[in-house]
């Protein structure tokens, strides 16, 4: 299953390849290529006739999501599967859950974190580094008084500002119900970008004689994928359950007492801008349900001996697993003969592998 979401994803990577690689030729028959990328609203195909180039890199972009995703789920009954099975850009799981509010969040910034790193290389011809000076607060921020007199801004600053308000204009241009569901969604998106930046690092780079460290240039670079999976990872455990209210198009923060959802809409409290929210519990995801955006446990491999929620106990839903026998043989030790032959030994491994009934 993932083999054939990641295919399907390569195929759209290659004709927005195709986009790029004739943009320069005929804005024509570029508007005709993004008017047959399923999934996309009217202002995301103006936006990809206006910068194939950019829409590249946020496609790419959705693909690191994903793999972060699954990367995050991989021990879980829901593990991230197959969720940009049909439309690359298109909606994300049906059911507002936690699990829809990782996805748009973990999605949105793999979209700014691509988008950077593509204007950084050059590959985007509406930026590039940012070359903006540092900013007083970020230089009066250092605990030592010496650093902000021996380094100066320079290098090739990540341009953040080009990759959070492009992901903005292209992602959030789906969200046009105006219902709760699509505020949730906006909420989430926004969560994604902030955090890109939030996680900006400063690397600095000595200049001096023999080594010595008389003057330093310092720039933002990007955070890595896996450093944003692994906050938004805890962003969901404590996600927060919100309700819209239509009338003022806003969320609310639903209070738990007494295990009743209890919310006074004059009183309640808005979201924070850095927390996940959804609208819906999670489904157990035990069984296949497809309208819930569940795949099932079925057949999944399982830890026999952990006690995890990737033990076979928590993740087949108690339905018991199956044990299967495995034989495997490889070539191993391998070693170059003069000249010119590899001798390579053959090794056998016998292990057992669980899956879930």
């Amino acid at each position: 299953m993932l083999r054939r979401t990641m295919c399907k994803s390569f195929i759209f990577l290659l004709l927005m390849l195709l986009i790029l690689g004739i943009r320069v030729v005929s804005s024509f028959t570029t508007s005709i290529l993004c008017a047959r990328i399923p999934g996309l609203s009217h202002v995301q195909r103006a936006l990809c006739t206006e910068s194939p180039d950019a829409v590249v890199a946020l496609a790419m972009g959705h693909v690191a999501g994903a793999e972060e995703c699954q990367h995050q789920f991989r021990g879980h009954r829901w593990n991230c599967t197959q969720v940009w099975k049909k439309e690359v850009f298109g909606h994300i799981i049906v059911v507002g859950s936690k699990e829809a509010a990782f996805t748009y969040a973990i999605a949105s910034a793999g979209a700014v974190h691509s988008i950077v790193a593509a204007c950084a290389r050059g590959n985007i011809s509406l930026c590039g580094c940012d070359r903006a000076p540092l900013s007083q607060h970020d230089q009066t921020s250092s605990k030592s008084p010496s650093l902000r007199q021996d380094w100066k801004w320079g290098g090739c600053s990540a341009d953040i500002g080009f990759g959070m308000k492009f992901a903005r204009k292209f992602l959030d241009a789906r969200e046009i119900e105006g219902d709760a569901r699509s505020l949730m969604n906006l909420h989430n998106n926004r969560v994604g970008r902030k955090l890109v930046k939030n996680l900006l690092r400063t690397e600095c780079k000595c200049h001096g004689v023999s080594g010595s460290c008389v003057m330093r240039t310092c720039w933002k670079s990007l955070p890595t994928m896996r450093a944003i999976g692994d906050v938004l990872m805890k962003k969901h455990t404590r996600a927060r359950p919100v309700m819209g209210i239509h009338d003022e198009g806003k969320l609310v923060l639903i209070n738990r007492k007494r295990g009743r959802m209890v919310v006074n809409p004059a009183k309640a409290q808005r979201p924070k801008r850095l927390e996940l929210v959804y609208l819906q519990p999670s489904p157990n995801y035990c069984e296949r349900d497809v309208n819930l955006g569940s795949l099932g446990t079925m057949g999944r491999r399982c830890n026999r001996t952990a006690r995890g929620i990737e033990g076979c106990d928590l993740l087949c839903c108690g339905r018991g697993y199956n044990t299967h026998q495995i034989n495997r043989t490889w070539q191993c030790r391998c070693k170059f003969q003069w000249c010119c032959h590899v001798q390579c030994d053959i090794c056998h491994e016998h292990f057992e592998e669980y899956t879930c009934k």
